[in-house]
């Protein structure tokens, strides 16, 4: 097990790191992409189009917070927990209301919108939940963390994003809502649940193996200048919009 990590230098560690701590900010960027990636994904829900979803899937950033988490619960660091659980619930809730907004406006103006009284089977494959997702997630956890850290592997990183599929199961909550179909939002959420408890535990398992809990120095530092960078950000779009008013 050792041979696959001894090629990492802490030179590839700490770049991992910092390009992790600021892909899981919650920059208007990072929310934008989410708002983007479940619009389209309730859309190939909807319409039961496979292409149009797997391409929802290559442009949420939401596995990003979900690592994070994983990373702050192996170094113990209370404070990038919560901002990557933070981030995590917030991405969540608008990606449940935005597709439940998007769910409803196509079966209010489109004729072609039958999906409130037949499920197709893009949907009914985000409500039916096993352990064999579980494993699949672990899996694609395992793949996504060990990816993440060596450089030379980075271009698995979208295969990865595919195979855990997290915006689908959320996109899927909004049309259960939407719709009123209790069923579709228990399924849709359990779903949801079993990939990131296996991507967290998986990712847990990676990161200790890898010894980042001995980078906790330069993973606080990440984000502390990375929370200063979004606060200055805000702080900046606060006074325009101020003067704009005047």
């Amino acid at each position: 097990m050792s041979l696959l990590f001894d090629d990492i230098t802490e030179r590839d560690k700490t770049i991992a790191l910092k390009d992790l701590i600021d892909d899981s900010t919650p920059r208007p960027s990072f929310f934008f992409l989410v708002v983007l990636s479940v619009l389209m994904a309730a859309c190939g829900l909807i319409i039961g189009n496979t292409a149009v979803i797997i391409a929802s899937m290559l442009i949420a950033p939401i596995l990003s917070p979900i690592l994070s988490l994983a990373l702050g619960i192996v170094i113990a660091d209370g404070h990038l927990i919560s901002r990557s659980f933070f981030t995590l619930l917030k991405s969540s809730g608008y990606a449940i209301g935005l597709s439940a907004a998007m769910t409803w406006l196509l079966w209010n103006f489109t004729s072609s919108a039958n999906f409130m009284f037949e499920l197709n089977t893009e949907i009914l494959s985000r409500i039916e939940p096993s352990i064999v997702y579980l494993i699949i997630a672990i899996i694609a956890g395992t793949a996504t963390a060990f990816a993440r850290i060596k450089p030379e592997l980075s271009e698995a990183l979208p295969g990865t994003a595919i195979a855990v599929a997290l915006v689908p199961p959320l996109a899927t909550i909004g049309i259960g809502i939407a719709t009123l179909r209790p069923d579709v939002i228990s399924g849709a959420l359990a779903m949801f649940l079993l990939n990131a408890i296996g991507i967290v535990l998986a990712a847990m398992v990676i990161f200790s193996l890898m010894n980042l809990y001995t980078k906790k120095t330069v993973i606080s530092k990440s984000v502390a200048e990375a929370d200063k960078e979004l606060e200055a950000q805000m702080e900046k779009s606060e006074k325009k919009n101020n003067k704009r008013k005047k």
